[in-house]
Parts: C-alpha cells; structure tokens; sequence
C-alpha cells in the first residue's frame, strides 16, 4: 500500500501523524501481465515517475529504460527555486540555464557560511539560517537503511546520501541535521548528480534498489508465467514517515512558540505527499 495523503496533529505528548487514504498499488498489478505492470506503475505516481519504472523493470528482469540522472536534476532544481522560496516567502529565483548556476560561482562553501555564498540561492539559505537556531527542529543521526525494503525510521534522504559533503558536515557540527543540514543536502545531491556521481541501481532476484531525488527507492515485483504474483515498495517517505522517523523527530524538536514553521520544516524533507496540519484544539 501507498500512502496518498497524512495528517500532523501537535498534541500534549508532541507531533503525531495520522495516515490518510491509501491506493491500493497491489489490487492494481496483481495478476496483471508483466509488461503491462512495467508501464503501469511509473503512470501511478507524478513524482520520480523515471525511477519507479526504472525500479519495475529492472525488478521484472526487463531492459532499463529512462533519464534517471536528468528526473533527479530537475526535481531538485523545482524544490530549490520555487518550492522552498515559496515556503519561506521569498520571491522565486529565475529557472537557471544551467543548473550548476545555483551551487554558486565557487561552488558550495566547505566550511558551511552560506549567508557569504555567491549563488541565487544565498537569500534563501540566509533566510533557514535566521529562522532556525542550531539545534533547532534537528533530528538524531539515523542508519541508512540496511536493506532496500527496511521497514522503520531510517536516513533515506538527498541529505542522508551526501552526508560525508564537506559542507554538510560544516553544517552539521555547527546546526546539526536541522532544517539548514537538510537545504545543503539537496545542493550536495544536485552537485553528485550533475557530476554523474550518483549510486548506480541495483537488482537481482525480483528485486531492485534506484536512487531517486528523495533517496533510495526499493521495490520488489515478484513473477509466475508472466503474470506479477507479488509486490513490495518502500519509498524514502516510508522512512521518513515512520514513528521515530526524521519528520516526526524534527517536529518534536520544534518550541512551541515557532510551529508556525512547521510548513517550512515540511517543506525542507519534502514527502512525496500531502501532509495536513491540524490545528490542535482549544481547551
């Protein structure tokens, strides 16, 4: 099953998500002839739609189809120039040429000064650093997850993959992974892709692992006389959803006086899907 939508509550006893309406991915490729599944599951979802089938088709032992590399670049660019401005109230940066225009004319900062970083970016990246203190809405350093369909609170993230950046681990010692660690990550991971240094996929025996924009997608198809007999997925919103996961965790570390940043905060993990707020209610 697919999460389609979640809803954040903040209670007594801290943030709590509450999971919505599911599609149901088995009932629809169950039984189904296999090349019909391989084109049907990337129509199924609007975000990492190269990955999805990338993953179903190596999965089903079918040749590798799609501009994986390319789907990563321009989801990053789409979150850094219009999603996050937005989220942060900031007017949106023009759509570069090239996407290395946003990494800055030098390049990230190694020792994490953002706010002295030459980039389009850099009222952005001020603006993280002004509204979150160090140690503000962090998270917990969590293992990357140790099989593709891990179930759990796991660091499946652009931030999680580009971790060893020197510019993240400025960003960490001095914030820790907060909201400025998880920003640096997406640039991180829009640097290793446009230098072709991206985790190559990976399959075998039904089952395949592919790098997508959020982290690392698994997903297992099984097969019987051409038919899919069984499926398993596990996306990086699975990890970062999960009870103990990095969303909740950011959340948790959120003063009560600030949850009017919540949005942003969301924003910064970016789910791949909707994430309600609830007010909590008057007493």
């Amino acid at each position: 099953m697919t999460l389609a939508s979640v809803l954040l509550g903040f209670g007594p006893d801290g943030p709590a998500l509450r999971t919505g309406q599911r599609l149901p991915v088995e009932t629809m490729v169950l039984g189904r002839p296999v090349p019909e599944v391989a084109e049907l599951l990337p129509r199924l979802f609007n975000l990492c739609r190269v990955a999805q089938g990338l993953a179903a088709r190596l999965a089903l032992g079918l040749p590798a189809t799609g501009d994986l590399r390319t789907e990563i670049i321009r989801d990053h660019v789409i979150r850094l120039t219009v999603i996050l401005p937005r989220a942060f109230g900031l007017t949106a940066p023009a759509l570069p040429a090239d996407p290395a225009e946003l990494l800055g004319r030098n390049g990230l900062p190694a020792d994490g000064d953002l706010c002295r970083w030459d980039s389009p970016l850099t009222p952005l990246a001020c603006r993280i650093t002004q509204e979150f203190a160090p140690g503000i809405a962090c998270t917990a350093p969590l293992p990357p997850p140790p099989h593709p369909l891990a179930e759990g609170a796991y660091e499946n993230s652009a931030a999680g993959r580009q971790a060893g950046a020197p510019t993240l681990r400025a960003v960490e010692s001095r914030y820790g992974r907060g909201p400025l660690w998880r920003f640096v990550g997406l640039l991180a991971d829009l640097e290793a892709a446009l230098a072709d240094r991206l985790p190559a996929p990976v399959a075998a025996e039904g089952l395949a692992c592919v790098p997508a924009a959020r982290g690392a997608y698994g997903l297992r198809l099984n097969s019987c006389e051409g038919r899919v007999t069984g499926i398993a997925r596990r996306t990086p919103t699975d990890h970062l959803l999960a009870p103990g996961g990095a969303l909740l965790q950011a959340l948790g570390r959120l003063p009560a006086d600030q949850r009017h940043l919540a949005p942003r905060i969301i924003a910064l993990h970016g789910p791949c899907v909707p994430v309600l707020i609830e007010e909590p209610q008057d007493a």
